[in-house]
């Protein structure tokens, strides 16, 4: 079988899945690109004629190219799960992808906001109007929930609950979410906003935060109001003032709250326990030992005597 026809059927299966847009672009073109590669390098174009050693040399490319193994790994996810896909169809009896080892990826220590600068952001807008009123909330909602960009985006108004959200996450798996009373607070003052504003005009959409024209707002969007956010706050160069990097402050914050890392991951809709650790591991040692220090057991002990 043609390689791009059982890629076109692939990337059909994930619509009709409702697979993540950016997902969904990760796979069509990690694997484009693989298939292009393999075709110009070895005239492949038959699924049936290529192995995992087809898959190796492609690696070696990727590493004589310089690209991380973040980077590797993220395209090897991809080219499994095609081949995951191929063998349901039974197009191929193997997953050449599985004689594929992971790259060891180096520990990466996480930089994210403090304290000081997340308040300092929250209190970046106000709510002299509905689009400061909607951003304030945008960035508390952020802060509150550890939700993902896209998945802000795709809140609905019956999503909110009166102590938590439900979450669309990834895969369509919905979670639910708690909204602290600080939250609340802050959101009962944008709804009244948002009602007064949206009172004459016709609103075709039920997301919970809408631009000034009605609209669902885009990941782009987002992304704007949490850099306009930091700038106003201040926050430190070399932070990225991104909606992820607040979801990094939620973790670290959770975990530094004494929250267990197995509640976190389902928090986060993490697939796995270990996606969640990288957060624990983004703690600084000294910070553990902190941590640690008020956690003692002797010192629980010396306080019930």
């Amino acid at each position: 079988m043609l390689i791009n026809d059982s890629l076109k059927e692939f990337i059909f299966d994930c619509e009709i899945r409702k697979i993540s847009p950016r997902t969904l672009k990760s796979y069509r073109n990690n694997n484009q690109r693989f298939f292009n590669y393999i075709k110009k390098e070895f005239n492949i174009t038959e699924l049936e004629e290529f192995s995992h050693l087809h898959i190796k040399n492609y690696f070696r490319f990727l590493i004589d190219k310089g690209l991380t193994e973040t980077y590797a790994n993220g395209i090897l996810k991809c080219m499994r799960a095609f081949f995951v896909y191929c063998i349901n169809e039974e197009y191929v009896s193997k997953n050449p992808c599985l004689k594929i080892s992971w790259q060891r990826e180096p520990k990466i220590l996480i930089n994210t906001f403090t304290d000081l600068e997340m308040i300092n952001m929250v209190n970046a807008f106000n709510y002299f109007n509905y689009l400061n009123a909607r951003n304030k909330t945008i960035i508390a909602f952020l802060v509150d929930t550890g939700a993902r960009n896209a998945e802000t985006c795709s809140i609905l108004n019956n999503n909110i609950k009166d102590n938590y959200v439900l979450i669309q996450g990834k895969g369509n798996k919905q979670r639910q979410v708690g909204l602290s009373p600080e939250l609340r607070k802050i959101m009962m003052k944008y709804n009244r906003i948002k009602e007064f504003y949206f009172k004459d005009k016709n609103i075709n959409y039920d997301n919970y935060f809408l631009s000034n024209t009605g609209l669902p707002l885009t990941i782009e969007t987002i992304e704007r109001v949490v850099k306009i956010a930091g700038t106003i706050a201040g926050v430190r160069k070399d932070i990225r003032c991104s909606p992820h990097t607040i979801r990094h402050y939620f973790a670290q914050k959770q975990l530094r709250n004494k929250l267990d890392i197995y509640s976190l991951s389902r928090i986060l809709g993490h697939e796995n326990v270990m996606i969640t650790k990288i957060y624990l591991q983004s703690i600084k040692d000294e910070d553990i030992v902190t941590m640690s220090i008020k956690t003692s057991p002797l010192s629980t002990l010396s306080r019930r005597k």
